[in-house]
């Protein structure tokens, strides 16, 4: 595919970018302040390694940010978590600037160029310290920390409340303080999934003991470090999603499935995966239907949910908090059966097109909601896209016979 034709479909608006190949090979990952325009520069660009992602790139993926500092962070992350073959470390002369975290009992954090191995953690390089002093800011107001070389009661960033308080001995609350401090460590070092998911099981465990005050301050600082992360608009959309639902947890991973046939004939099914609230293309799966024949959406379902999860299972794929079935009562109903025999216990909906409806498998009325509803405006951008994909490997299968 040609990358310049990619770029028409590309926003003029900040965020990371994601260069993938055939198959879903991540190539590349960079960030923008124009997505459009960054990608635009590598394709008129004559350098080596522009060349090579020109001759391999099929398809962009993007996540929107809402500042430069949010894109750095995140574009951070998603290269240590995806590794890709062509986001080289920084090898030259220029002296970098790190994040150093001191070895003290309550360490101090602030950013160094060549900082020395007894110093402290470091973590870096990064390329920008403008971005990286604007990033810090944003995680310390999540996670407070002191910068200063010697604390004093009352200081500007006390006042603030991006430094904790000191106590009546002098110091911070120890185990407190590390734990901010381990929290900052996650974030730096690209640990986001892992950060969210600790966050989420400590503030159930103090919803469980009726601590709501606790609770409600790892909410907060869950829903902050997720807007780092995601940008606002997959933030609210997937906390409203989770209070609509009544799930327990917010669903970071939501899969669809749908089934696409012309009178039972060719029948496929297609499975695609969401993550953050946005379209992971390289997770979608496609599905011949084998086991059943004629018209039985039903039993086709049933089909790819045993496929599906059966072999998440054995082979120990990370499994969704939701799944989404394009259809019914009955449509949902069959696959929380499939799901209940391979003893998953995995939150399942239906979304019937007509009145667009959400089905429960062990509730007969359907909840309905507004039109205007952010939430119900991402089931149906998850569903459409399960039609889409299980539709146009349909219409291959169609191709590929009427060649035959």
């Amino acid at each position: 595919m040609d990358i310049k034709k990619i770029v028409d479909t590309l926003p003029d608006s900040c965020g990371v970018y994601i260069m993938k190949a055939k198959g879903g090979k991540i190539l590349y990952i960079g960030k923008a302040t124009s997505i459009k325009k960054r990608v635009l520069s590598h394709a008129r660009s004559s350098s080596a390694k522009a060349i090579i992602l020109k001759n391999k790139v099929v398809d962009i993926e993007y996540m929107l940010c809402d500042t430069e500092e949010q894109a750095l962070i995140l574009e951070a992350s998603l290269i240590k978590e995806r590794k890709p073959q062509y986001n080289v470390s920084l090898r030259d002369d220029k002296s970098y600037p790190y994040v150093v975290i001191t070895k003290d009992t309550c360490p101090r954090i602030y950013i160094r160029r060549l900082p020395k191995v007894n110093d402290g953690m470091r973590f870096g390089p990064f390329t920008n310290v403008r971005l990286l002093k604007r990033a810090l800011h944003l995680i310390r107001k999540i996670f407070p920390y002191c910068s200063c070389k010697k604390p004093r009661k009352g200081c500007l960033y006390q006042h603030l409340k991006v430094c904790p308080e000191l106590q009546a001995g002098g110091g911070f609350l120890v185990d407190e303080y590390k734990e901010n401090i381990d929290n900052i460590c996650k974030v730096l070092s690209g640990s986001r999934k892992e950060l969210v998911e600790k966050l989420g099981a400590r503030m159930q465990k103090f919803v469980l003991r009726q601590q709501f005050e606790e609770a409600a301050k790892l909410r907060d600082q869950l829903v902050a470090l997720y807007t780092l992360y995601s940008g606002k608009r997959q933030v609210n959309e997937l906390l409203i999603l989770k209070e609509v639902l009544n799930l327990k947890k917010i669903p970071f991973i939501i899969e669809a499935i749908d089934i696409s046939s012309l009178f039972g004939k060719e029948a496929v099914g297609s499975v695609v995966v969401f993550r953050d609230g946005l379209p992971d293309k390289s997770s979608y799966r496609r599905y011949r239907i084998k086991q059943v024949e004629g018209i039985d959406d039903y039993r086709m379902i049933q089909e790819v949910v045993k496929r599906r999860y059966g072999r998440a299972t054995r082979e120990g794929w990370v499994l969704p908090q939701l799944i989404i079935i394009d259809g019914g009562y009955a449509h949902v109903r069959g696959a929380a059966e499939e799901l209940n025999n391979l003893k998953l216990d995995i939150f399942i909906i239906g979304i019937a097109k007509k009145n667009e409806e959400i089905w429960f498998p062990r509730k007969r009325k359907p909840l309905v909601l507004s039109k205007d509803n952010s939430a119900l405006h991402l089931l149906q951008r998850i569903r459409d896209e399960a039609h889409r994909f299980a539709h146009a490997y349909h219409l291959l299968r169609r191709k590929k016979r009427i060649m035959e």
